[in-house]
This record gives C-alpha cells, structure tokens and sequence, in this order.
C-alpha cells in the first residue's frame, strides 16, 4: 500500500472503530501528522481523561499506554508496537519502591509518569516533568522518595525545600543523558542570540547551562512566546521536527542531531494500520494494581489542575 493511500485508510479506520490517536511529541512525522492530539507525557494524561471515544491508539512507549488504561478503564487501549518500551522505566521495579518505603516511613512517594504501573502503585501520587516542582511543593510531606530519573529529582531539589530522596540512586534517561555540557557550549558560541531550552532529564550540568528548563511541552510554549528567533533545543530529535513545521519563522537547532529514542521510533504507519485494522497490541493492567496506579495518577491530574485554576 502506498503512503498516501495507507494514511487514508488509517484515518477511515480510525472513524470505523471509533477511535483516537494520541502521539508523544517525539514520534516519527508521519505518526504526529496524523495524530488527534500530539503532546508530552502530562498533556496526554490529560487528553486521555477526556477523549469520548472507544478506542485509544497510544504512540509512545509503555508506560504512556498504562496511564491511558488507568484512567481509561471502560475503553480498550492500543500501542501499534509493543515493544516499545521506556528503558528508563524498567529501573524501578516495584519491589525497589516498597524496600524504600520501609526505609523511609515518613516519606512521601512521587513517581514520574516514566514508570511503569506496578511501581507507580506504590506511589501516592505521579508526576511529569512539566508538573514535578509543583506536585512535591503541593505535599505536606518533608522527605520525598522521589524516581526513576535522578536528574529530574536534581532538579526538583533546586525549586524545593524538602529532601529529595533519588530511587533508584541513578536512574536517567539514554537519550537525555547524551547531551553534554561541550555540545551545548559550542553550539552557544556559535549561536550567540539563540535561547537555550533544555529537558530536565538532562545531567546537571547540561542544565546549567540552559536559558530556560522546560518539558517538551513547555519548550514548545516558550518557542511560541518568545521574542527570540533562534533556539538550540537539548532534547529528543523528533519535537525539533514538530517545531520546525509549527513555527516556520523561526530556527530550531538539535543540541544533538543523534538524540534519538529508538523505542519512541519503532512505531510507523504500517504498525498503526495493522493495530487499527485487528486492535491488536491491546494494553492491560492487572485490576488490583490499576486502582491504586490509577490514585496516584488521579491525584497528579487533580494538583496540576488546581494550579491551572489557580
């Protein structure tokens, strides 16, 4: 089937079985053009809270399908790849959650999104890296057990007075962890007026350097409102691609031209089509671990909300 004529036939697929798809701002083009909704790990959340239809296409990694069946638990949820898996939230188990728990008694427990349900059970509450400083500053807690990414957690301890507790002690992001502070002090040099946006799972160091921290979806904020007309961008390649084609007048340069997340690749028009066409691929989350995940999730959307209202 050729290009053209198999985006078409997704896209009366999709009206056949009553579906949507969702797309994470680091997807292919192809994916993202066809999309309902593209953004970043709490846009998602929240888009999926809403959706009317019956069927979820989610073109992420795994534990972005696992949000949508948390908060989705009457409709059927698809990943056109399966093995498109986030290895960052394989690094916490969810026994490593429960050992530190014990540890740390009077610690509240904050898991990034990136982590996958059976961990993010153990949690009282979830966060995004749009949505960290404002989730940990919401609770009444002094010590946070706070994974799996490290930098983030460095992060959050910079906008936070309590004790930020990493778990597992290195968890990080390949992809995030590639950018290093030469790569980013060359590309200033050359481009002296660019404004420098970089993901807060990038090293310390890395972001020290950064003219504004931002998830994707913020940097993609911070485009739009800047006066600026040159950004170097310090995050995966495929949202430089979004930005690209959303705001033409500008230029957009990739701290890293081979900051690629293989996993986030994997899926392609041809998986969408065959996804749709069987609902095959279909994302499950066992009920008695869905339900306290699903809290956890909840609670995030509920202070991230308020602030929005706020």
């Amino acid at each position: 089937m050729k290009p053209e004529q198999l985006k078409e036939t997704i896209l009366k697929l999709k009206d056949d079985q009553n579906a949507v798809i969702l797309a994470h701002n680091y997807q292919q083009e192809e994916i993202q053009l066809l999309a309902d909704y593209i953004g970043d790990s709490l846009d998602l959340a929240r888009y999926s809270a809403k959706v009317k239809e019956n069927v979820i296409v989610l073109c992420g990694v795994d534990f972005m399908a696992q949000t949508a069946v948390l908060l989705n638990p009457d409709k059927t949820v698809i990943i056109p790849d399966p093995e498109a898996k986030c290895p960052m939230a394989a690094q916490l188990p969810a026994e490593l959650v429960r050992e530190a728990k014990q540890k740390h008694p009077d610690a509240a427990v904050v898991l990034y999104v990136n982590t996958l349900a059976e961990a993010r059970a153990e949690a009282d509450v979830t966060c995004t890296s749009a949505n960290a400083p404002l989730v940990v500053n919401a609770l009444e807690e002094k010590k946070i057990l706070f994974g799996p990414d490290r930098n983030l957690a460095w992060f959050v301890q910079r906008r936070s007075d309590k004790q930020i507790i990493p778990l597992p002690d290195r968890g990080y992001c390949y992809v995030h962890r590639m950018f290093s502070p030469a790569d980013i002090m060359l590309l200033k040099e050359r481009y002296p007026d660019a404004e420098v946006l970089v993901h807060p799972e990038c090293d310390p160091e890395v972001q020290q350097l950064a003219t504004h921290i931002c998830s994707t979806s913020q940097m993609l904020l911070r485009a739009k409102a800047s006066p600026a007309k040159r950004f170097i961008i310090a995050t995966e390649v495929g949202l430089v691609e979004r930005m690209k084609r959303e705001f033409p007048d500008k230029e957009f340069i990739p701290a890293l031209e081979t900051a690629v997340c293989e996993q986030m690749k994997l899926h392609t028009l041809e998986k969408l089509y065959l996804a749709l066409r069987d609902i095959k691929h279909v994302v499950h989350v066992p009920p008695e671990i869905a339900a306290r995940a699903r809290a956890a999730t909840e609670r995030m959307l509920e202070i991230s909300g308020r602030a929005t209202s706020d």
